[in-house]
Formats: C-alpha cells, sequence, structure tokens
C-alpha cells in the first residue's frame, strides 16, 4: 500500500491509552452494558460535529477554494449552502448553478450565491456571489466545505472486542461492538464505526473510514483513505462449483442442450484461497460485495468508487478511477480496465475483458471482450450506434406489419382478380 502502515500500539485498550472512566459499578459484570446505554443516550455534544455551531465562512474564501469569479461582497459571511427556495436567512449561501434556479434568488432572503459563469444575475438581488465555470465540479468542492463528518467518538469503545496481538496505530478511532481479529493490522487514524468486524491478518491503512455494519473477511488488503459504507463485505468466498463429471452448463454453453446425462448430479465447492485488495482512495457503497480470489486475489484499482448493492465476482480486476453504479454484477475473472464506467444494473459475464476508458449503458448486458474507448449498451450490448439504429427499427415493426398485411390482402386480391380471368 502506497502510504505504508506506521503501528504504534499493541492492541488493546490500556496500551493505547485509553481510559475508562472511574465509578463504582467498574468491577461489575454490567459495565459493557452500563456503558453501552451511556453511550447511546449521551449524544456527545463535545465531540459530534453535527451538534456544533457551524463556522463562518467569507466569500472571498468559497471563492478562492472553488476557484470560482468573485463579484461583490467578499467579506460576506455565510453558515450553510441551501437551494435557493430553501434559503431563510442572510447567512444562507444560495446553490444557483442550474440556470433556471437564477429567478429564485430575486424572493430570497440570501444575500450571497454561487451561480454559473456566464449567468448574469438580477441587479440588486444579491451582495455577492460566485461564478463557477464547471458546476458539477463545483458541487464537489461545496459540499466538501460545508460537509457535515459522521459523528465519532475518539478511542476505542469498552465493548470493542480487540485481539492482543492486533496492532493498531495512533489516533485509531474503534466503536461499540466492533470486532478486530489476530494479527490485524489499523492505520493511523482509521475509523472503524459500530458492529464492523475485521478478521485475522488484515491490513488497513492510515485514515480510513468505515461505517457501522461492516465485514472484512481474513488476510483482506485496504489502502489508505477508503471509505467503506454501511454493510460492506470484503472477502467472502467466491461463487465457485463444479460437477464431478460435465455437467449443464457446460453442455449447454456446447450444445445449447441439456441432456439426462448431464443433470448436475453433484455439487463440489471450490474454496477460495486467494484474499481481496482494495487500493488508495476506493469507496464502496453499502451493501456491496466483493469475493476474495480462488488462487489470485480479487483486485480493485486505485481511487474507483462503487456504488450500492454492487457485487464483484472472484478474481475480478478493476483498474484505477472507474466508477460502477449501483447494482451491477461482475462475473468471476472479469477484467476491468481504467477510468471504466459501468452504469445501472449492468451485467458482465465471466473472463470477460473491458477495455480502458469504456462506457457501458445501464442494463446492459455484456457476454463478450469490449474495446478500450468504446461506448457499449443494450442486451447483449453493443455499440452504441448500432444499438440506437436497432431501438429504431424496433419501433417502427408494428408499422412495418402493418404495410405487410396490407401488401399481402392486395396481392392475394390482385391474384384472386386473375383466377377469374
Amino acid at each position: 500500500m502506497a502510504d505504508g502502515l506506521p503501528f504504534r500500539g499493541s492492541g488493546t485498550a490500556s496500551m493505547l491509552g485509553f481510559a475508562r472512566h472511574a465509578n463504582p459499578l467498574s468491577t461489575s459484570p454490567l459495565v459493557p452494558l452500563v456503558t453501552c446505554l451511556l453511550s447511546v443516550l449521551d449524544v456527545g455534544l463535545c465531540s459530534n460535529p453535527q451538534l456544533r455551531a457551524p463556522v463562518p465562512m467569507k466569500l472571498r474564501d468559497i471563492a478562492q477554494a472553488l476557484g470560482g469569479r468573485l463579484v461583490g461582497d467578499g467579506a460576506l459571511e455565510v453558515l450553510r449552502a441551501v437551494h435557493p427556495a430553501e434559503a431563510t436567512s442572510a447567512t444562507d449561501l444560495a446553490l444557483a448553478m442550474d440556470g433556471k434556479l437564477v429567478a429564485l434568488l430575486a424572493g430570497s432572503p440570501a444575500r450571497a450565491a454561487v451561480v454559473t459563469d456566464g449567468v448574469e444575475c438580477p441587479d440588486g438581488v444579491l451582495d455577492g456571489y460566485v461564478a463557477v465555470a464547471r458546476p458539477r465540479y463545483a458541487l464537489a468542492g461545496l459540499t466538501e466545505l460545508f460537509e457535515r463528518p459522521v459523528h465519532r467518538d475518539s478511542g476505542i469503545h469498552p465493548t470493542a472486542v480487540i485481539a492482543p496481538d492486533a496492532r493498531l496505530g495512533e489516533a485509531v478511532t474503534i466503536g461499540a461492538f466492533v470486532v478486530i481479529g489476530p494479527r490485524a493490522e489499523i492505520g493511523d487514524r482509521a475509523v472503524i464505526l459500530s458492529h464492523g468486524s475485521i478478521g485475522a491478518d488484515v491490513r488497513i491503512g492510515a485514515d480510513c473510514l468505515f461505517h457501522p455494519g461492516v465485514r472484512i473477511g481474513d488476510r483482506i488488503q485496504i489502502g489508505a483513505r477508503v471509505i467503506l459504507h454501511h454493510g460492506v463485505s470484503l472477502g467472502a468466498d467466491g461463487f465457485s462449483f463444479v460437477t464431478p463429471e460435465p455437467g449443464s452448463v457446460e453442455a449447454a454453453k456446447a450444445t445449447g442442450r441439456v441432456e439426462t446425462t448431464t443433470t448436475n448430479r453433484a455439487l463440489r465447492r471450490i474454496h477460495s484461497l486467494g484474499a481481496v485488495i482494495v487500493a488508495d482512495d476506493v469507496e464502496i457503497g453499502a451493501n456491496s460485495a466483493i469475493d476474495r480470489g480462488t488462487i489470485s486475489d480479487t483486485r480493485i484499482g486505485r481511487n474507483t468508487k462503487i456504488d450500492n448493492l454492487v457485487q464483484v465476482g472472484h478474481n475480478v480486476t478493476i483498474g484505477e478511477n472507474c466508477m460502477i453504479c449501483g447494482q451491477v454484477g461482475i462475473a468471476g475473472s472479469a477484467v476491468i480496465g481504467d477510468r471504466v464506467v459501468l452504469a445501472g444494473q449492468v451485467g458482465i459475464g465471466d473472463h470477460v475483458t473491458i477495455g480502458s476508458d469504456v462506457v457501458v449503458g445501464a442494463k446492459s448486458a455484456v457476454g463478450t471482450d469490449v474495446a478500450p474507448r468504446s461506448v457499449v449498451l443494450g442486451i447483449p450490448a453493443q455499440p452504441r450506434d448500432r444499438a440506437f439504429d436497432q431501438f429504431v427499427h424496433l419501433g417502427r415493426l408494428k408499422g412495418l406489419f402493418a404495410e405487410v398485411a396490407g401488401l399481402k390482402a392486395r396481392l392475394k386480391t390482385v391474384e384472386q382478380g386473375r383466377e377469374k380471368v
């Protein structure tokens, strides 16, 4: 992993300097339960960033952070970013980067806004605004500036179960009921929120954030600054089984038929000896699952972003800077190049290779290799222009059938007239 894993602790709360609050129940077996209830009831007024008063930001500083053009009073202070129709105060920053929203500024109490460069704001409506060239990119910067970080308590929760030989870096946060297995290594400033489980021999890089309920299997390697959302599973066994004799799948591929002699009479498990390797800056959405490899490892490349409910099969390799949208399924041993975009509900067949910079349209089924820089869609997936031609022609089939039926009727009439002659 590029950022390495600087470790300081030996794995227990006491060795990392975590101090429990002294109380008369310290020797009672009810301590974990009482502590847990207190943590639920205590909303953490001191440590919860969402409950702190917002910090004012000057408009000039926002313009500088976004690389935008400042117009008007740069000393204006704002507390939050809002839709123009939802502004309630002069300290609101109205986001009117969609040209259709600029008209709403006239009736808004907001005195500052962000607009698209080239869009004119009505005179006298605002005291200042920031003009940006690429609104969607500016939105990324704005949400970062005004982000309300997920609540986390510092240190290690007393209900966490940490193996004695696990190694934890500096300033690590471990939430309630987290389990960390033997020889696991957690990098500096990593945050693992409640009810997560980290298997044996796992390596996690610095500055990672794991939301509640994350499941990490044994021997998984995760780079720095990785974000895993609720319910992510890394390292379940691959879906891999075999029949003693050639079975229905092999028969269907070879002949297109399944005979009585080629049915699946028994299924034997192929075990998963590989792991999953997740590179730096990857983000994986809620309830997505990435299976470990059979022999080689399943790999997710640097800075790739995976949406919710995505299934990545065993031995799959995904390159850098890819975007994998919701409900995509990638079958075993597929190879996905760099900067590939797979839209929602795309299915990728096993052993298929997708070249770099490919875009696959939503609901497409990819069963054959795709060349780099292609745009494909459809079932089965094919080049965009060809797919659109087919869609158009399909829409014309009803009229074509009607025309053919009319021609057949006319031809029949002509033939009947000849018979009479």
